[in-house]
């Protein structure tokens, strides 16, 4: 095991429920194994400014039922080149700090891998983002509590549908990947599920809509991954009035699915993964992912959770073709 005397984290890139509650697992996790803790305020950007604060048991108190995450995040554009990161590795030392664990995306991967390829530092991530897309776990803090809150604005825009006999078009996030739309429009009972792994043409989208009514159906709902091929929500819905003469109600649910309190499972996940994060620090492991799947913790080279292509579920693919309509 590997005596540390100090240890820095930090949030980058876009927010998601439950960094609040891997940060309160990263310190105390820490603290009790006799390491001081640093919390670095606004991300990426925020350590080149030297944003760097002492973190205690009672600096993370009453913050796991909260979303965001209180020491805030950033896209840093100075990160991104050397002299930026040359910068906040000097920082580091400046607090004699040698060890960063970064809660983020694939982007703030790749920041932290560069800090340990260009300044040897040693660094773990967490996956934090809505978007579940990280290779090499399962589930990414803030993805669960995004499905929740996308199916809950599902729920309510069907009682609508239903009652006026009209078709919607539901947006949600997944600008590279339908995690999001896959569950969220399967357990929403979406007629049809469009994402970005999947091929869909305007011409075989309006056929589908039209047997539909062939078939009785008065209402329908479509859930659309904001990064389909076809284009947003809105555009699919002009260029579908365009052809076939169908009138669509649009609905974007955009930044709603960052926000909110993190649900059970998005909290214990950022629990478990704060804890083994601190834990693969002191022994010995740098430069990867600490991920959770088939129910162990696993590690992760961090090119690797951005270099491999984390698929959808194909099973899921199947069924929701099979009950959708």
């Amino acid at each position: 095991m590997r005596k540390i005397q100090r240890i820095a984290v930090l949030t980058s890139g876009g927010d998601a429920p439950g960094m609040n509650a891997a940060i309160r697992s990263v310190v105390r996790s820490a603290i009790n194994e006799g390491i001081s803790v640093f919390g670095i305020n606004g991300g990426f950007e925020g350590l080149i400014e030297g944003e760097v604060m002492p973190l205690s048991r009672r600096s993370v108190s009453n913050i796991i039922q909260k979303g965001g995450t209180f020491l805030k995040t950033s896209r840093s554009e100075s990160f991104r080149h050397s002299a930026g990161r040359k910068r906040a590795a000097n920082v580091l030392g400046e607090w004699d700090i040698s060890d960063l664990i970064v809660i983020g995306g694939d982007g703030s991967f790749h920041g932290a891998h560069a800090l340990y390829a260009e300044h040897n530092i040693n660094v773990i991530g967490i996956p934090g983002t809505i978007d579940n897309d990280i290779y090499g776990t399962d589930l990414t803090i803030g993805y669960d509590t995004a499905v929740h809150t996308a199916l809950d604005s599902i729920d309510k825009i069907r009682d609508t549908a239903a009652s006026h006999d009209r078709i919607f078009l539901v947006e949600v996030m997944g600008r590279h990947a339908g995690f999001i739309a896959l569950e969220a429009g399967i357990c929403g009972g979406a007629e049809e599920i469009l994402v970005p792994e999947t091929e869909t043409t305007i011409d075989a989208l309006g056929d589908l809509i039209k047997n539909w009514s062939k078939t009785g159906k008065t209402s329908s709902l479509i859930v659309v991954a904001e990064g389909h091929k076809l284009g947003s929500a809105y555009e699919i819905a002009a260029k579908l009035n365009e052809i076939f003469n169908i009138d669509f109600h649009v609905c974007v649910l955009g930044h709603t699915q960052r926000g909110g309190s993190p649900t059970a499972t998005d909290r214990l996940l950022a629990s478990r993964l704060g804890f083994h994060a601190v834990h693969a620090l002191m022994e010995g492991k740098t430069d990867v992912m600490v991920g959770w799947s088939n129910n162990h913790v696993t590690y992760t080279a961090l090119p690797d959770t951005w270099e491999m292509k984390k698929p959808l579920d194909e099973e899921l693919l199947k069924i929701y073709r099979i009950i959708s309509s």
